[in-house]
């Protein structure tokens, strides 16, 4: 992993997403339209190895996209999971999502062994430590995703910031 050429990416769970769970909504598809066009361009700009922190919402939508584009590109996909069993409480269908992506991915990280208070900001703080960019799905209010951020421009992280509400429809 050479950190000039790794991305990594933050965001929202489907709470705070305008689409929820239903990503067959138009917002969404739009999204992830664009999103694609993100990444492809960061590609093109030699950026090889992307890093997610495989949580439900933004990271799975955007590892999903990835996993898709590393058909024709030659990138790397790291799993960096806060801790075992993080999926354990979702429901089965995203369970099931998460473990056919993790399945997917070039290598995986586990930070702790169990769940821990501070597993995921130290998930989070690892991704940005190792990164030169960080793709974040942010609505601007205080969450995990705005501590990831700060925390980014703190390390001299660049920030790439997708609003997900300019996407309501």
């Amino acid at each position: 992993m050479i950190k000039e050429q790794t991305i990594c990416l933050t965001g929202h769970r489907p709470k705070s997403l305008p689409w929820g769970y239903d990503e067959t909504k138009e917002s969404c598809i739009k999204f992830k339209k664009d999103l694609e066009t993100i990444f492809e361009n960061a590609i093109k700009c030699g950026y090889k190895t992307f890093l997610s922190g495989m949580a439900e919402g933004f990271d799975m939508i955007g590892t999903e996209i990835l996993l898709n584009l590393k058909k024709k590109h030659n990138i790397q996909i790291i799993a960096v999971v806060p801790c075992l069993g993080q999926e354990s409480k979702w429901k089965l269908s995203q369970q099931e999502r998460y473990n056919n992506i993790l399945n997917q991915c070039d290598n995986k990280i586990v930070l702790s062994p169990k769940y821990t208070r501070t597993c995921m900001n130290e998930r989070n703080k690892f991704m940005v430590n190792n990164s030169n960019i960080c793709i974040a799905c942010w609505n601007g209010k205080p969450s995990g995703t705005k501590n990831t951020l700060l925390y980014a421009k703190q390390k001299n992280c660049k920030v790439k910031i997708i609003n997900p509400n300019t996407y309501f429809i």
